[in-house]
């Protein structure tokens, strides 16, 4: 267990302490370190003349112990004179316990207005009082700790004592709200009903029973419920004789006797009196939230409207309706840039601890994007719009809730823009217990194209049960998940932080930050926005099935079913069938499900995670060709000199195209397609394939394309300028438009070595002319007759060349793999042979050992 609670450094206030309860709180707080004010008016117990003495004992009791103290005699009707002295002698007020009071027992008929009266400025406006005086004090410096004593005559009633019970229970009322008010700063307000021999309690209890219920077993439960560890607030608590015990408020289930098709009668209630009052299957609670849910509950059941109407029937019409159906409210405009792109991805819980973090919030990144989600922020404000004007709606939006959302991207969102929303309710529905209404906002860009399209589920709770349509064709349905358990799962924790982070891409609603909007809305802390686990949901998914590919992004579809509390753990469970994923959002604290009958829909092809280096393959890379012809010019120098190895990323439209290793530290050194085949990389760099061939041919420099975010390395980055040896011998090869022939020949050059026997008892050399719009683009050499065997681009580096081939770009590609007959392209003049002519058919088994491959 932790040590003694201490309450050094902390300033106690306690009213009525110079004799019983609070005389014995106070010896206690200051034993514990507490400086303590003690408040006493000195009179009767009827609440009659004054005195100093009660007060001065106490005090001097506290100082003889080595303790802190100070007296004040004023009434804790003026309460703020009462919390000055604590201000004056010590600076500061901590801890105020409301315990003065007086008895004026009398039956009821025989209260005076005198006895009403006094007892409820002592009791109920001296507490108030005393604790509105400390209130700002306490919210400045937020902490506070305030205790209510109630009675149990003021909970159950006690005959004699009308005033004293309305008073005391009015104090449990004041303590109820004041909970909510101060949690937000730090203010706990609690109540106790304690029973213990007092000066009061002595004219009702008889000797017996006095001499057991000692004020020392009260004050250890008022400490705790004071100490700064205790986070117990709105609490009441029974305490007497060293029993405690806490207090709540139980419900019986009910039953729902008015019904929306006939008047309600007495004889309705006696009829159904037994369920109004069976309490074996309780309910507990405990804000006005759970006091009218049950309510809304069974209104919603029965179908019972339950707002207020405008119109002149005193309900929803169907012309109310077909004039909503009909408006068209003006288009608005949303511009956003890079900025609100990186806030949005930090809102949805994007972190620099994820791998690939800076394709979301580094604008300099060569792959930066916009997450999919991104697109209901712009519709966001617009879908408010369809209930503005004249819609024909007139909606309580404090009765708003947002049920369901549907997201779908006709492209990738753009990283900045100037984006059209149009919205437009499409239907609305009469659920009985609320209206359902559709919104429709489509999003276009700058140039008219089409960019996203949402529709907007809005309930509208009690403004149902007009008679209207319940089922709509123009509703994006949610569909349930498979049962079975989940293909994959991802757990995220939210920051404490979440929602005061997401709220700045939009959604400014209190209810998410402010403790005291919170609570109007009938929640213990401020919840986080529903859109925010959509995002966060949409992202698990994108890393799991779509490798973080926003262009794999299709559609999402939701239900919001229960509230998360920023801090809380997601769980976004998964099922793949086909190009749907199905998902659900379980908070892993609490087992609540966030969302449900949930699913996004990738686009066909997409869904499964690409395995460790696999790299996607389209069209021709212009880098192939300068890898190739890097391969041919290594030496054995360079590679004792450099002793690394390169893993290149090249990229394209912003998505991985190739890799490609060169490999200077393994035998006489090697450049080929794929990962290391030995070993780990030393650097990796992830460049474009239009950068690396700038960067190569002396076009880019290196430490400008670093920091423009073009150039990324990882690993050991001093390495990169030991290539500078290789870079210098491919900046002198001419450069120009990417030929397709390029890595055909760079191709040949890494399979040579597996040809077979028959292409290496060739010995010969073929130079190959390779032009394109009839004009030579390039020399490719095939060098079968000098050692291993070798394809560069350029002339003969030794020798002559025995035979000479001019071909066009598109020609040389068809004839290698087999599209073009190489006797047919011979005599339609595609194909230009000088020299030894029979060797080039010596070279058919090369080109349909690759046909298939290449």
């Amino acid at each position: 267990m932790a040590g003694q609670l201490r309450f050094d450094g902390r300033v106690v206030l306690i009213t009525g302490a110079g004799n019983g309860i609070g005389r014995d709180y106070a010896l206690a707080f200051a034993e514990r370190g507490a400086s303590v004010v003690v408040n006493d008016l000195g009179g009767s117990f009827t609440g009659e003349g004054a005195s100093s003495r009660p007060a001065d004992l106490v005090v001097e009791e506290i100082k003889a112990k080595g303790g802190k103290a100070v007296a004040n005699y004023d009434s804790v009707e003026d309460g703020a004179k009462v919390v000055q002295t604590a201000l004056d002698h010590f600076g500061r007020i901590d801890v105020v316990i409301n315990n003065a009071g007086i008895l004026r027992d009398k039956s009821f008929a025989r209260i005076s207005d005198t006895d009403w009266d006094l007892i409820h400025r002592v009791h109920l406006r001296g507490s108030f009082m005393v604790t509105r005086a400390a209130w700002e004090h306490m919210k400045k410096q937020k902490f506070g700790r305030i205790i209510m004593t109630t009675s149990s005559s003021g909970i159950y009633g006690n005959f004699g004592q009308a005033n004293y019970s309305a008073a005391k229970l009015g104090l449990l009322g004041l303590a109820n709200t004041l909970r909510w008010e101060g949690r937000k700063y730090n203010i706990a307000v609690n109540t106790i009903a304690p029973q213990a021999g007092s000066r009061m309690t002595a004219t009702v209890l008889p000797e017996e029973v006095l001499k057991m219920l000692n004020p020392n077993y009260i004050a250890p439960l008022v400490m705790y419920l004071c100490h700064e560890s205790c986070q117990e607030n709105g609490g009441l608590f029974e305490v007497g004789g060293g029993w405690i015990a806490k207090l709540r408020w139980q419900r019986t289930q009910g039953a729902m006797v008015g019904r929306p098709d006939k008047a309600m009668t007495p004889e309705d209630v006696r009829d159904r009196w037994f369920e109004v009052t069976d309490f074996r299957h309780p309910l507990y609670p405990e804000s006005t939230q759970d006091s009218m849910q049950a309510i809304m509950a069974n209104m919603q059941r029965v179908g019972i409207p339950t707002v207020r109407r405008t119109d002149t029937a005193g309900k929803t019409t169907s012309r109310d309706v077909e004039a909503a159906l009909k408006h068209t409210p003006e288009p608005t405009l949303f511009t956003y840039d890079h900025r609100d792109v990186i806030l949005y991805a930090l809102g949805a819980g994007v972190s620099t601890r994820d791998p690939d973090h800076l394709k979301f919030l580094f604008e300099l990144s060569e792959d930066f994007c916009t997450l999919p989600t991104y697109g209901v922020i712009s519709a966001f404000n617009s879908s408010g719009g369809a209930f503005r004007g004249n819609s024909g709606l007139n909606i309580d939006f404090t009765k708003v809730l947002h049920g369901e959302q549907y997201l779908e991207l006709y492209k990738p969102m753009p990283t900045k823009a100037t984006l059209k929303n149009q919205a437009k309710i499409v239907d609305i529905l009469d659920k009985g217990s609320g209206m359902l209404i559709l919104v429709d906002v489509t999003t276009r860009d700058e140039q008219g194209d089409l960019v996203a399209y949402n529709q907007f589920s809005t309930f509208v709770v009690g403004a149902g049960g007009y008679n209207g349509k319940r089922v709509s064709d123009k509703a994006k349905n949610t569909v349930p998940a498979p049962k079975r358990a989940p293909d994959a799962s991802v757990q995220q924790k939210t920051s404490i932080d979440q929602a005061a982070l997401y709220r700045l891409s939009g959604d400014y609603n209190p209810l998410h930050l402010d403790p005291t909007f919170a609570a109007m809305g009938g929640f213990n802390k401020p919840i986080l926005h529903g859109l925010c686990s959509f995002g966060i949901a949409a992202r698990h998914v994108l890393k799991t099935y779509a490798n973080n590919d926003v262009t794999k992004f299709k559609a999402i579809k939701v239900r919001f079913a229960k509230p998360v509390i920023p801090g809380q753990t997601l769980q976004t469970d998964m099922w793949k069938e086909g190009s749907r994923v199905h998902l659900q959002v379980k908070v892993v604290e609490t087992g609540d499900i966030a969302l449900n009958g949930a699913y996004v829909d990738l686009v066909e092809g997409s869904g499964s995670a690409p395995q460790a280096g696999q790299v996607s393959t389209g069209s021709t890379l212009p880098s192939e060709a300068v890898f190739g012809q890097m391969g041919q010019q290594l030496t054995p120098d360079l590679v004792k000199k450099v002793n690394a190895i390169f893993l290149w990323n090249i990229t394209k439209d912003k998505k991985q195209a190739a890799q490609w290793t060169v490999d200077l530290k393994t035998g006489s050194g090697s450049v080929y397609k794929g990962t290391p085949k030995q070993g780990k990389p030393d650097t990796t760099i992830t460049m474009s394939d239009e950068d690396f061939v700038a960067l190569v041919s002396g076009k880019l420099n290196g430490q400008t394309a670093f920091f423009q975010g073009k150039l990324k390395i990882t690993g050991n980055m001093m390495l990169m300028t030991k290539l500078e040896g290789l870079f210098k011998g491919q900046a002198q090869q001419p450069t120009g438009p990417a030929l397709l022939s390029d890595p055909v020949f760079a191709e040949l050059g890494r399979r040579l070595p597996t040809a077979g026997p028959a292409v290496q008892k060739i010995k010969a050399v073929f130079l190959w002319n390779i032009t394109k719009d009839k004009k030579q683009a390039a020399q490719w050499t095939i060098d079968l007759k000098t050692g291993s065997g070798s394809v560069y681009k350029g002339t003969p580096k030794q020798g002559k060349p025995d035979t000479t081939v001019t071909i066009a770009d598109q020609d040389f590609v068809d004839l290698v793999t087999g599209k073009l007959n190489g006797q047919t392209a011979f005599f339609q003049g595609k194909l230009k042979i000088a020299g030894n002519l029979m060797l080039m058919t010596k070279l058919d088994g090369l080109f349909k050992d690759q046909a298939s491959k290449l």
